[in-house]
């Protein structure tokens, strides 16, 4: 398909699945339906990036690609790696991707920094306006900070050390999942890491993303922060739209 003005495509890669879909730009959704293959078994850089490349091809889209990494991007070199092969540490992203999509623009980014760019254009208003703290919370916690819907990318803060461990080693879902925990349990756990998040950041609002913000209603009352804590519009599109919305702005972290 040829590269079209109000259409942009995204790529977003997950530890057990590789998704792409077209996007309308102009209202951030899908055109059609996504495409999803299983990340390989050993997801090394080489092994992910031919499957983006099928990805790609099944939609028979030539024009540029958006590319969302559960890692941190900065200087289009991955630094972390997180549910994926350690190798991907060092790695030169558009010498990579280019290596299998050939001569065209590629953008590639940290996954909760796409999603967090697509909620401010498309998702709930109060994610455009002032400091704002975007988490999804799901296997890890993962973050964006945006101040008046720009993006301040790599803030990682699901790592912050809060009481000798890791926020999202406490108080991600899956944690909650693992150990069974009530939405009251859970939640005085997630009260913990955003009142942190508060004292270190003053942010205007949370807005919250992952699954389990389906069930906003279940927990969302029980947290004791006093910023305001909303629940994402956007939920798993958010990545892919926010990828194709990087590379149609030209953003490199």
């Amino acid at each position: 398909m040829a590269k079209q003005e109000n259409v942009g495509f995204g790529v977003d890669i997950g530890g057990s699945g590789i998704k792409g879909a077209l996007v309308d730009l102009d209202e951030g959704v899908f055109i059609g339906d996504r495409h999803k293959i299983k990340t390989p078994k050993k997801s090394t850089p080489e092994n992910v990036a031919a499957v983006v490349a099928e990805v790609v091809e099944h939609f028979e889209w030539d024009g540029p690609v958006g590319i969302t990494l559960p890692a941190i991007v900065h200087g289009q070199v991955a630094h972390s790696a997180a549910n994926i092969d350690e190798s991907w540490v060092g790695t030169d992203l558009q010498e990579l991707f280019h290596a299998h999509l050939g001569d065209r623009e590629i953008s590639v980014l940290n996954d909760a920094d796409a999603a967090g760019v697509a909620e401010a254009a498309h998702g709930v208003p109060e994610a455009s306006k002032g400091a704002v703290i975007f988490l999804t919370l799901g296997t890890g916690i993962g973050s964006a900070l945006l101040i008046d819907g720009r993006l301040f990318p790599n803030t990682e803060l699901g790592h912050l050390i809060i009481d000798g461990r890791h926020a999202e080693h406490f108080a991600s879902s899956a944690v909650k999942e693992r150990e069974d925990l009530s939405y009251k349990k859970w939640a005085k756990r997630v009260s913990v890491a955003l009142n942190e998040y508060d004292r270190l950041f003053s942010p205007d609002a949370f807005i919250v993303g992952g699954g389990i913000s389906r069930k906003a209603d279940k927990w969302i009352p029980k947290l004791t922060v006093e910023t305001p804590v909303i629940p994402a519009d956007l939920r798993n599109t958010a990545g892919i739209v926010g990828a194709a919305m990087a590379v149609h702005d030209h953003l490199r972290p």
